[in-house]
């Protein structure tokens, strides 16, 4: 039993492939046109049958079963009857079918749909327990991904996946005709090894479209219109087409789920699934979608449409060349806009003709292009209608959107504040005493890592004063807020207040995060929730803005629960916005892996992510997502992915998102040293975590540490464990623990403060020390406590789901096994011969054995061929 769609055919047709060889098979088809015909579906098998005869039970029994017998040729093999669309056969078949089975004729497999449901007679079946009833549900998640790669034969970004997921609705049919309609028409192409959509999933496709037709071809002409009319006005009021079909219509189209009907007061119709509803618009003509809006005229009431419907309304209308208003073009353009409809948001803000609303068109023009990744354009536009906009509600929304239109073309914060303050001076306004230069110098704050600026400023917003913007930045590079002394003439408009606020906030919790104080940012990103409700359905994407700064706190306090359910909320999920923000949420995830040591999983999120914000950067992350993703590839040896991931961070011209430009500088040094161990980048990062910019902000100089200490560098234990104290959260509090454990060379101490890290869900760090413990114990010949150190090591490996794991203590401990072709290599290695004499005499590629040689040095724990020799376990 399933809904149309959802593999039912596909199933039986199987099921019938499999038993063909042991059983013999015959088919009965359902139809509606015989639903009400008795035995009409029989009728291939009672053709020969006397007319007086045709509706005798006794008869067509007899006829049936001679078929059968013909059919089985003497072979003595049970039979199967296979029927599809059993909802539609008729009570005497369903009756007949019933007596066969139980006299031990046949077995019966029979597909249906729940509604109409199958023949009384049928379901009898199953309510006396004589047969098994198996409901198929649309696919989940993990089915679709499951589906897709196996489609794709490649990797597939989450976001993609949740794009397809949610316009097939989980149905294997429409997820089909998607997939294939996607790729024919280059939407859904691949770009370096990574399945991308480059814009939204086609409806006019010819897959889906043979859909379309044949469903309506079923239908009667009146069932067609009606069908048409709510695909062009859906969401519509199920009373609204009664009035004009009649209620046995609007039963017939719910009874063959052809369309939904929503649950509460006012019931309203829709296609059965949203892509089908587009996908039928499409094959409607002009004139006759004209002809039907014009029926409708009378009957469509757009002030109790929802917003929803008045969208849907105005795109009809003007797919028809219906005139429309300009406040309601820009009201539906908005929608457009927030639901990513981009095309359609431009077009129906380009139909605006009033002067006096052309800026608030251009701001929501302007939103489109950002969803589309052309920065340059919405920036153009949004600088010609911000100043003029200044006094509407949706004020701070353009503010915002321009800021990030600039900052994504790495303009600095500093540059913008300085350019609209002349704007604003040219245009008669005092710069000091704007809300737009407050919010400006926010993000001047936020640039300089000025956590205390910041609070300063918002102190002073909830203390009802103004603030006089500092008039620029002290002699250390520090910018500073000053709160004048005169309160505001003018209390602030409530959108106003309630986007400075959040923008504060979310900007306080990412320096904090830079200062090491994660448990601070979290809850400041938290004081912010109060003020969303007021932001929600503007044009500003304030929840993304929020949410990235949430994550990037819970994942500096080494809360990785907290993040991925933070990421994991509808905002984050949300199918809409899922191609335009997935890949910066998916940088995140990928960065909470790396802390976790998952580099696997790390990389498997990263790469596609990377993919993803070619296209689409509003948070301005490919930076530093690249920097990530090359730090994992040459963690894991995958040079030539690594070497491409380099030359794209050197070329990138994309700003770096909230506080990570100098993240991103420290995983890429490290990269470097993991790519060609010459010494020049762990040089360059041991400069880095010295450098003033850094030195100032605790939490990213622990991170450079930690990055130095992977690497083998054991001199920065101490500074790891003094830093750690004035660094919040659990994995900084890990990391102090461990250097501690490291500094004492006691093996004991050692072991419990892996079993306590262990337990603390820091799995990494207990292996390091555990991976310590085995290497000094092994020293001091317990080989059985060194044993038994080596095996909590390796349950942390496998709990970490790591192929191998580098650690400068391995190279010691004896359990750390070569293959028998790394040993081979090794070994000639040590004797001198280069990569190419190696792979000549054991007849591999010279790519063979550098891959082989690499692994070995992570195994052993050594940087460089001539180390080989010394990290080799003694015979």
């Amino acid at each position: 039993m399933a809904g149309p769609g959802l593999g039912k055919t596909s199933l039986t047709d199987a099921v019938s492939e499999n038993l063909s060889a042991e059983m013999t098979i015959l088919r009965i088809h359902g139809s509606s046109s015989l639903a009400k015909v008795p035995y009409g579906v029989l009728a291939p098998y009672t053709a020969d049958l006397p007319l007086d005869e045709a509706d005798s039970p006794v008869a067509v029994l007899r006829a049936v079963w001679a078929y059968f017998q013909e059919l089985k040729a003497g072979k003595d093999v049970p039979l199967l009857l296979v029927i599809d669309d059993a909802h539609h056969l008729d009570e005497a078949t369903a009756n007949m079918i019933v007596d066969m089975m139980s006299a031990g004729w046949a077995g019966v497999l029979a597909s249906g749909r729940p509604r109409p449901g199958l023949p009384q007679a049928l379901n009898q079946l199953w309510y006396d327990g004589q047969a098994e009833r198996i409901d198929l549900r649309p696919l989940n998640g993990e089915q679709v991904t499951e589906v897709v790669e196996h489609t794709l034969h490649g990797t597939v970004p989450a976001n993609t996946v949740q794009s397809l997921w949610s316009a097939s609705g989980g149905n294997p049919l429409l997820l089909n005709c998607l997939l294939r309609d996607a790729v024919e028409a280059g939407i859904l192409a691949k770009r370096n090894g990574i399945w991308l959509l480059l814009g939204p999933l086609p409806a006019d496709g010819p897959r889906l479209s043979d859909v379309v037709v044949k469903d309506l071809l079923r239908r009667t002409p009146e069932e067609q219109d009606a069908l048409r009319l709510i695909a062009l006005a859906e969401p519509v009021d199920r009373g609204l087409i009664e009035d004009v079909f009649g209620g046995a219509v609007v039963r017939s189209l719910l009874d063959h789920q052809l369309v939904s009907e929503s649950s509460g007061r006012h019931s309203q119709l829709r296609i059965w699934h949203a892509i089908l509803g587009e996908a039928m618009r499409h094959q409607v003509s002009v004139s006759r979608s004209l002809q039907l809006r014009q029926k409708m005229e009378g009957h469509l009431d757009p002030a109790t449409a929802g917003a929803e419907g008045r969208l849907r309304l105005v795109e009809w209308s003007l797919e028809c060349g219906m005139e429309v208003s300009d406040p309601d073009l820009l009201d539906a353009a908005l929608l457009a806009a927030t639901m990513f409809n981009n095309a359609g948001a431009r077009l129906m803000a380009g139909h605006v003709t009033d002067p006096e609303l052309q800026a608030r068109a251009q701001s929501i023009s302007a939103r489109a292009l950002f969803n589309e990744g052309k920065y340059r354009e919405a920036a153009g536009l949004l600088d010609s209608c911000w100043l003029e906009l200044a006094e509407v509600p949706e004020a701070p929304h353009v503010l915002m959107l321009r800021a990030s239109a600039h900052l994504a073309l790495g303009k600095s914060a500093e540059l913008l504040r300085a350019e609209s303050r002349d704007q604003l001076a040219d245009a008669g306004d005092d710069p000091q005493a704007s809300w737009q230069d407050r919010i400006h110098h926010l993000l001047e704050l936020a640039e300089a890592g000025d956590h205390e600026g910041i609070r300063t400023l918002i102190a002073s917003l909830e203390g009802g004063g103004g603030l006089e913007a500092a008039p620029g930045a002290a002699a250390s590079g520090a910018v500073k807020a000053k709160v004048a002394e005169r309160p505001l003439v003018e209390p602030l408009p409530a959108t106003v207040t309630e986007a400075t606020s959040t923008v504060a906030h979310a900007l306080l919790a990412q320096t904090l995060v830079s200062a090491g104080l994660a448990h601070q940012a979290h809850d400041a990103a938290l004081a912010a929730a109060p003020s969303m409700e007021a932001l929600q359905g503007g044009l500003y994407f304030f929840n993304e803005f929020l949410l990235t700064r949430l994550v990037s706190a819970s994942l500096a306090a080494g809360n990785w629960e907290s993040s991925e359910h933070e990421l994991a909320s509808p905002h984050a999920e949300e199918n809409e916005g899922a191609a335009t923000f997935g890949g910066g949420f998916h940088v995140l995830r990928g960065l909470g892996f790396l802390r976790q040591g998952q580099l696997e999983r790390a990389y498997q999120v990263l790469l596609p992510a990377v993919e993803a914000l070619r296209i689409n950067d509003p948070l301005q992350q490919f930076r530093f997502g690249t920097a990530l993703a090359f730090y994992a590839a040459a963690r894991l040896g995958d040079g030539a992915q690594a070497q491409r991931l380099e030359q794209d961070l050197i070329a990138a011209r994309h700003a770096s998102g909230p506080g990570s430009e100098l993240l991103a500088e420290a995983y890429a040094a490290a990269a470097a040293e993991y790519l060609d161990r010459k010494g020049s980048g762990l040089a360059k990062l041991r400069e880095l975590a010295a450098s003033p910019r850094v030195v100032a902000q605790p939490g990213t100089r622990m991170e450079c540490l930690i990055l130095c200490s992977d690497l083998g560098d054991r001199s920065v234990a101490d500074d790891i464990a003094s830093l750690a104290d004035s660094v919040e959260g659990r994995w900084a509090a890990g990391w102090h623990q461990l250097a501690h454990a490291w500094a004492s060379e006691d093996a004991d101490v050692l072991m419990e403060t892996a079993a306590g890290l262990e337990e603390a869900g820091l799995v990494n760090l207990a292996r390091e020390a555990y991976a310590r413990a085995g290497a000094i114990l092994d020293a001091a010949g317990e080989r059985r406590r060194a044993r038994q150190a080596v095996a909590h090591r390796e349950k942390c490996d496998q709990e970490l789901g790591e192929r191998f794991r580098e650690s400068p203590f391995v190279a010691s401990v004896p359990s750390v096994h070569l293959t028998r072709r790394e040993r081979d290599i090794v070994e000639l290695a040590v004797q001198g011969l280069s990569d190419r004499e190696i792979a000549q005499q054991l007849m591999v590629s010279v790519r063979t054995v550098e891959g082989h040689l690499y692994r070995s040095y992570v195994k052993l724990g050594v940087r460089r061929r001539d180390e080989l020799a010394l990290a080799l376990p003694k015979k």
